[in-house]
């Protein structure tokens, strides 16, 4: 389990890769907790693109963080779910609370409220 942290206009984008599950979920989510604060960011998108694997602690993770965002006024976002990932989730609810984009970028448009343009060539 990898996570790499990167701050764009003051959202902390979490880059996960590999396995989601109870062993690794305490250091993520401490990872994560801690970034936000050192960063001073508001708002989060977890970036699934890399996760092969997601058990119920992958959910804990993404709904803990969007509860605690809450409070203060920050929100969150998915992005790059695999198929198999975004089915766990879905079928978990966390989109009905949760917005997914397709990618971090998308995700970075909708949180700090700018218009992405997508053109074909």
């Amino acid at each position: 389990m990898e996570v790499v942290f990167e701050v764009k206009q003051d959202v902390l984008i979490a880059h996960i890769k590999g396995e989601l599950d109870h062993h690794n979920a305490a250091p993520i989510r401490n990872g994560i907790d801690r970034s936000m604060k050192v960063f001073q960011c508001r708002d989060l998108i977890l970036d699934l693109e890399g996760v092969e694997f997601m058990d119920s602690s992958g959910i804990g993770i993404a709904l803990g963080r969007y509860k605690k965002l809450s409070k203060s006024g920050g929100r969150i976002c998915i992005s790059g779910c695999s198929a198999y990932i975004e089915k766990l989730l879905d079928m978990a609810g966390v989109f009905s609370i949760i917005p997914k984009e397709v990618d971090v970028q998308s995700a970075l448009c909708l949180l700090i409220g700018e218009e992405q343009l997508y053109m074909e060539v």
